[in-house]
């Protein structure tokens, strides 16, 4: 495995980070703070923070962020972990839009707590345009990646610049809630086999959270009532609902195998 496809699988399965923009309050000063976020269907993380937050300040100042996703061992030097320095675009809320619709479902499914933050009108959606990341993936074993090495359907320098955040959405996008809600309801017995075979996971139920282009998420509950996420990655590139059932037919095949 190459060190870009190991870097995107790392950072499709992780969901929270230390963002780091410049402080607004203290000139020239870094601050930090943890970030929960989700990634839309480019691979672009999606944070969701609050017009007072210290963030969005800074952020309104300079747009310039860095976002660093870790593996949550106790040696943090010997695990996995990727430094993303991005262009923060804040993506306008819009009823009437369906992929803000979307995104909108896509973040509450892996965040089910933030369902009541919409209700303040205080909470705003920043898209995270990957410019350049560092990947250490072990002792040896690192380098600089391009955003568009990361992202599998990147936005250009112009249409950021123009302030174009509401980019089209992928077929798959679109498809994304139908693909969701059909496994959800015929298929979660093959979810449970996934998560033995591939995993070595027992569960009593799964739920699928959400598709991308490079693989899909579950959460899966456990004997003890406890929730894991579990992140399965496909052996090609999915574009539509088709090519995704192809893709999940075949992991049915290899459990029965």
């Amino acid at each position: 495995m190459n060190l870009v496809t190991e870097a995107k699988q790392f950072l499709c399965s992780t969901r929270s980070g230390v963002l780091s923009s410049f402080s607004a309050k203290f000139e020239g000063y870094p601050f930090g703070s943890v970030a929960p976020f989700v990634l839309d269907h480019a691979l672009q993380p999606i944070v969701l923070i609050s017009t007072i937050a210290e963030h969005t300040k800074n952020i309104l100042l300079n747009r310039k962020i860095s976002l660093l996703v870790f593996a949550g061992h106790e040696d943090l030097q010997a695990s996995s972990r990727l430094t993303l320095m991005c262009d923060a675009v804040k993506i306008e809320t819009d009823e009437s839009n369906q992929e803000y619709i979307d995104l909108r479902a896509r973040y509450c499914r892996y965040f089910p707590d933030s369902v009541g933050y919409f209700a303040t009108h205080d909470f705003n959606f920043y898209r995270l345009h990957i410019r350049q990341a560092r990947y250490i993936a072990g002792f040896g074993n690192m380098g600089w990646l391009s955003g568009c090495e990361l992202n599998s359907n990147d936005l250009n320098s112009e249409e950021i610049s123009a302030g174009d955040t509401n980019k089209p959405s992928s077929l798959l996008a679109a498809q994304e809630t139908s693909i969701i809600e059909h496994m959800n309801t015929d298929h979660i017995e093959s979810m449970i086999q996934y998560c033995q075979h591939f995993h070595s996971i027992t569960t009593t139920d799964v739920e699928m959270l959400g598709i991308d282009s490079t693989g899909f998420d579950v959460k899966a509950t456990l004997a003890n009532s406890d929730h894991q996420f579990v992140r399965f990655n496909f052996k090609q590139a999915i574009t539509n609902a088709q090519t995704a059932r192809m893709a999940l037919v075949a992991m049915s095949k290899a459990v029965r195998s």
